[in-house]
């Protein structure tokens, strides 16, 4: 049987590059010749703390898998081969792919399937290697005017855009981003074509902060000033919707806060442990809490908005690196340099 090279989760920090079989296209699946692949936060998760979606113990019941599994859910590449029973797609067809996993594929509102998972996090293949095989369903079609760098930007952008669309944000409201990693970064974008006026991004880091500003926000750093006391004064009583994208429990509260009287606090964040927030903060303002899970039926209109220069790669993808390097320079260079956004992976 052919073989492929692909980077494989085995256990925290143990990742291995290694020769496994080229996947078998079933009749209603298509076979993807990867182009590039992005890490993903979660990815990064699995590698320093996992397993989190990685299924370890019992296989996946949609795959059948458990570790070790192929990673890399963020990705794109060119149709080499289709089922018998496929219409939609030939070979040679340029796609970016939706790795949800769902009992029913992805009708209704899959992202919210008791066993989500991902492709790429409980099996069925994954971008970080040079072949994959997906469902007709899961792959979309990349228009002429975007390449496979921008393409393997479609699922994180896809994340951002579902954030905001699932948000009351309407044109002309004021809104908070605490944490500009690239999905904090992407939500930029998104809350900007959703005819936000004003834009607060909270942010540490001085190449993050840099990247939010060059997308239009206001940055907030929490070393110089107190977060919560600026935002309210600069917006005389807090901002239309707050969006927690960091995962870090004190940032919770701080973004509670920042909500204006009968406001909005989106959740975007995974969390690795409990946060503590006062219900009072909520039910005295009257305030609305909300969490949302990975998309659903947006990758169409993400991809529109690509086409109009949102979510640019220029401003996002930072380093481009081999398969074979992905542990030092992609999972380690993201822990050690936080000038880093996206990292994308090319198999060859």
């Amino acid at each position: 049987m052919a073989k492929m090279k692909a980077a494989r989760w085995y256990g925290r920090k143990d990742i291995r590059v290694e020769e496994i079989d080229v996947p078998v296209t079933g009749e209603k699946q298509i076979k993807i010749a990867v182009k590039y692949t992005g890490i993903c936060g979660s990815d990064l998760h699995e590698y320093l703390g996992g397993p989190i979606f990685i299924p370890v113990e019992n296989p996946h019941p949609y795959t059948g898998e458990k570790a070790p599994i192929t990673m890399g859910h963020e990705f794109c590449g060119e149709v080499i081969e289709v089922g018998d029973k496929i219409t939609k797609f030939k070979v040679g067809d340029r796609v970016t792919v939706e790795p949800i996993l769902a009992k029913h594929g992805l009708k209704g509102k899959y992202n919210l399937d008791p066993n989500l998972n991902f492709v790429g996090l409980a099996g069925g293949g994954g971008g970080f290697s040079e072949f994959v095989v997906v469902n007709e369903d899961q792959a979309h079609k990349l228009p002429d005017e975007i390449d496979y760098e921008q393409g393997a930007l479609t699922e994180p952008a896809a994340v951002a855009l579902y954030a905001i669309r699932q948000s009351k944000i309407k044109s002309g409201d004021t809104a908070a981003i605490f944490g500009c990693g690239p999905i904090g970064l992407l939500m930029i974008d998104a809350l900007k074509a959703a005819g936000a006026s004003t834009i607060y991004a909270v942010e540490l880091s001085p190449e993050r902060q840099e990247k939010a500003k060059e997308l239009g926000a206001i940055i907030v750093d929490p070393s110089k000033v107190n977060v919560v006391e600026y935002i309210k004064e600069q917006t005389d009583g807090g901002v239309n919707v707050s969006y927690e994208v960091t995962g870090v429990p004190a940032v919770l509260e701080q973004a509670l806060e920042v909500a204006e009287k009968d406001g909005e606090l989106m959740i975007v964040s995974i969390w690795e442990k409990p946060a503590e927030i006062n219900p009072n903060q909520v039910v005295i303002q009257e305030r609305t809490i909300k969490g949302v899970i990975a998309y659903r039926d947006v990758f169409p209109k993400t991809l529109e908005l690509m086409k109009k220069g949102y979510f640019s790669k220029d401003l996002l993808v930072t380093k481009k690196i081999k398969l074979d390097d992905i542990i030092e320079e992609g999972f380690e260079t993201l822990v050690k340099e936080k000038s880093q956004v996206k990292i994308l992976v090319s198999p060859k």
